[in-house]
């Protein structure tokens, strides 16, 4: 993402990807204007011909809507802003739905201004600039799974099974190794040469499967890395744990991962944590909140009370120099801290 423009009402940005995508859709909501480049069909172009109706011909022209609805797939290219039209050559005041792909140039603003929570992620997501994604396998004797890690999720891509196991006394090596480079040319026509690849699991199989790789040309930077457990949470063990740095580093989700991690870690020894409103608000107040974890969705609420109250909680956390994280939850991470309400605090002291 990059921000071409800014005023007191709202930015400009230039979308660069999903990740991006991802920000402007947690931006874009009921009492936000979204204007952009679009297509719009002009009725008095329309004509008789022959006796046959013309088709209005459509023309493009930047268009500003008052949004009214905004829809998005995590891990697709396009999202879609429905609103009606308040500024535009023609038709002001009819509906019109805007289709924003990476490309795209959009200005977003609110009436009396964009609000803090949205400059913040802005901010966030102009830092973290356009993030690789990266592919992450976990490779077990009879199992591949294949994920991908974006700015914000991860992406279920395939899941690979060699039929009757790979762990009975009778399987072959040649078995196995027939099933290994299937899969590893499947990998390769997934993930591109430049695109880095962290291959995790339990056991040697991953030695064998990264030899597999490279055997059939793949020049991608692979980042080997063991783990205690297999299948999906081998997944999640390395984000939270450090082992693949060399390959993700400061990346977007392995930050909110590990800060999830950190907590609910925390919750399990006693430890300087808050979860929920009421206790989270408290800690605030008091200063104590050195990280705070939330929801992004939370902090955009259509309930007014609570949004104001998270509006508190966060400028009382940035006054006393904590930090906030906008949190996705398109990950498993993500699923956990919905599940305690959608925030979780960590403390510099524990608070009674």
């Amino acid at each position: 993402m990059r921000q071409l423009k800014a005023s007191d009402e709202g930015v400009r940005l230039r979308i660069d990807d999903a990740d991006d995508l991802w920000t402007l859709a947690q931006i874009c909501r009921v009492g936000s204007n979204l204007g952009m480049l679009s297509h719009r069909r002009d009725s008095t172009t329309g004509t008789q011909e022959g006796g046959r109706s013309k088709s209005a011909e459509r023309k493009p022209m930047w268009i500003e809507i008052e949004v009214s609805e905004c829809a998005f797939q995590p891990f697709t290219e396009n999202l879609r802003v429905h609103g009606v039209i308040s500024e535009a050559k023609i038709d002001i005041g009819s509906h019109h739905t805007h289709l924003v792909s990476p490309g795209d140039e959009v200005e977003i603003s609110f009436e009396g201004g964009l609000p803090e929570v949205d400059r913040e992620l802005v901010k966030s997501a102009l830092a973290a600039g356009t993030q690789p994604k990266a592919g992450l396998l976990v490779v077990e004797s009879d199992e591949v799974l294949i994920f991908e890690v974006s700015g914000h999720g991860i992406r279920d891509l395939s899941s690979f099974s060699m039929r009757g196991g790979g762990k009975r006394a009778d399987d072959s090596t040649g078995v196995r190794r027939g099933f290994f480079e299937r899969v590893a040319r499947e990998t390769k026509m997934v993930f591109p040469d430049q695109m880095p690849l962290v291959i995790c699991g339990p056991g040697m199989a991953r030695e064998q499967f990264q030899g597999m790789l490279r055997a059939i040309g793949a020049e991608n930077q692979i980042h080997n890395v063991a783990t205690s457990i297999g299948g999906r949470p081998a997944a999640n063990e390395v984000l939270a744990g450090g082992a693949a740095d060399a390959v993700l580093g400061e990346h977007e989700l392995v930050r909110q991962v590990r800060a999830i991690e950190d907590g609910l870690t925390r919750i399990s020894t006693n430890g300087a944590v808050s979860y929920g409103l009421n206790t989270i608000e408290e800690a605030a107040e008091q200063g104590a909140v050195e990280v705070l974890v939330v929801d992004a969705s939370l902090l955009r609420s259509d309930d007014r009370a609570i949004r104001s109250r998270w509006d508190g909680i966060t400028t009382a956390v940035t006054t006393n120099r904590g930090d906030v994280i906008q949190a996705s939850v398109e990950h498993d991470a993500g699923q956990q801290l919905l599940g305690m309400g959608g925030a979780i605090a960590l403390l510099r002291w524990k608070v009674d």
